[in-house]
């Protein structure tokens, strides 16, 4: 029987997976574990938790819940399995690793559509397929995608910097300009002698991220991370990220002792990258120094730094906003490979690779969720970021139209309701199961 294929067993995979067979397109699950092992995965077993148990917090006014109440709406295997395994763990979804990953497994594996097969694939197929093999892609898998796309579109490290949302950022200091009176793209944040004393103390006091052996990698000397400039030496940062030459102070008329420029990583601007200040610092640390930098005394992170092992994909130049590769429309990509940051941001991507796998298995037209949505915001973001130095996004309120509110929390709250509202009218529209599921 003719199957779409789903290459990979992480979360994203096996919610592909689930969503085909939901569908009652059949399904081929491809993982490679056991028979062939990560440097991260213990266990056989699909949807593995190998980094932190949390699926982010909840709750109305916390972008990862308005994502979880999605999910949940589309009657996710994922938050199916999460709510089962949940623990104790305030005000976030934190679940039993080894439940959760059980149940996601015996689900898939009795389900009579789909069927799982223990094998690595060495080679990107000619064939309807979603790719989910996550930040340990084989190397068999990646040179064969690497030839498929081009060398300059996959990653094997991700080196990011933190970004912040575009309304805390203070436009009283922050000034807009290019270098030399050249393109206005950037923002600048001032600094004095004094204020790049104090941070770049702090800096060299700050606590890096331990990272797991599998994560470790060796530097390249054109993307540092920003602590490690410092440790260089005082003027390193100056003759890098923080150099001043060719910006003026709008408000002094003079060039600042130091830098800080900030990217827009969205075309409306609703969020910022911090340029050249890719780190391993922990992030407290991170959100410490942030609200060090002239401007961004009130910064709001969403997304922190990372430098570790990842293998993905510059979406922006390569995919469509139905997570289906522009040039190779056949081939859906989900999960961390196409550029999202988290697992529920996986498993929602998986969610929407595989509705759109199963509508092409049926001739009927690929579909995007709308704008007022988390998932349709961040599969949004993903199709049209700056792909200058693209980073991997997480769920943040950043990716949604703002709503009016008389606080952030009201504003939040109101986005909440917009997005959820538009999300069950999207499942409505395309006639798509909202109820959950039953066992098969």
């Amino acid at each position: 029987m003719e199957a779409v294929w789903v290459i990979g067993g992480g979360l994203a995979g096996s919610e592909a997976a689930w969503t085909l067979a939901r569908l009652g397109v059949p399904v081929r699950l491809l993982e490679m574990r056991p028979k062939r092992m990560t440097p991260a995965h213990e266990t056989p077993l699909l949807a593995e938790i190998v980094c932190s148990n949390s699926l982010g917090g909840e709750g109305r006014s916390n972008a990862k819940g308005l994502l979880q109440a999605e999910m949940r709406l589309a009657g996710s295997l994922v938050m199916e399995a999460a709510d089962r395994a949940r623990v104790p763990a305030g005000g976030a979804l934190a679940v039993d690793r080894r439940e959760f990953s059980e149940y996601i497994t015996q689900r898939l594996e009795a389900h009579p559509l789909v069927e799982v097969v223990r094998e690595e694939v060495r080679e990107v197929p000619d064939t309807l397929a979603v790719l989910a093999t996550g930040p340990l892609t084989s190397e068999a898998l990646a040179q064969s995608l690497k030839a498929l796309l081009g060398d300059p579109f996959l990653y094997y490290y991700d080196a990011a910097a933190p970004i912040v949302l575009g309304e805390s950022i203070d436009r009283r200091v922050c000034f807009q300009a290019g270098r030399y009176g050249q393109s206005a793209d950037y923002l600048n944040c001032p600094m004095t002698e004094e204020e790049y004393q104090r941070f770049y103390q702090a800096l060299l006091e700050a606590q890096r991220h331990t990272p797991h052996a599998w994560e470790k990698l060796e530097f390249f000397e054109a993307c540092l991370p920003i602590e490690e400039l410092a440790r260089r030496g005082y003027q390193t940062p100056l003759f890098g990220p923080l150099k001043p030459v060719g910006l003026k102070d709008p408000r002094t008329g003079k060039e600042p002792f130091a830098v800080v420029q900030l990217r827009p990583e969205d075309k409306e601007g609703r969020m910022w990258s911090l340029v050249g200040f890719q780190t391993g610092l922990k992030w407290p640390e991170q959100k410490r120094l942030v609200r060090l930098i002239p401007g961004l005394e009130n910064a709001e992170i969403v997304r922190y730094g990372v430098m570790h092992r990842n293998t993905y994909l510059n979406a922006p130049r390569l995919l469509q906003k139905t997570l289906q590769l522009k040039d190779h429309p056949h081939l859906l990509v989900a999960g961390v490979l196409a550029g999202v940051e988290g697992y529920l941001e996986s498993a929602a991507t998986g969610f929407l690779a595989g509705l759109n796998a199963a509508r092409l298995f049926r001739k009927k037209p690929p579909v995007v969720p709308p704008e007022e949505s988390m998932l349709g915001g961040l599969v949004r973001f993903l199709a049209t970021a700056n792909p200058e130095g693209f980073q991997p996004m997480n769920a943040n309120w950043g990716l949604v139209p703002p709503q009016a509110g008389r606080d952030k929390r009201e504003k939040r709250e109101r986005m909440y309701q917009k997005g959820l509202e538009a999300f069950q009218k999207f499942l409505e529209f395309i006639e798509f199961l909202v109820e959950a599921p039953k066992s098969p």
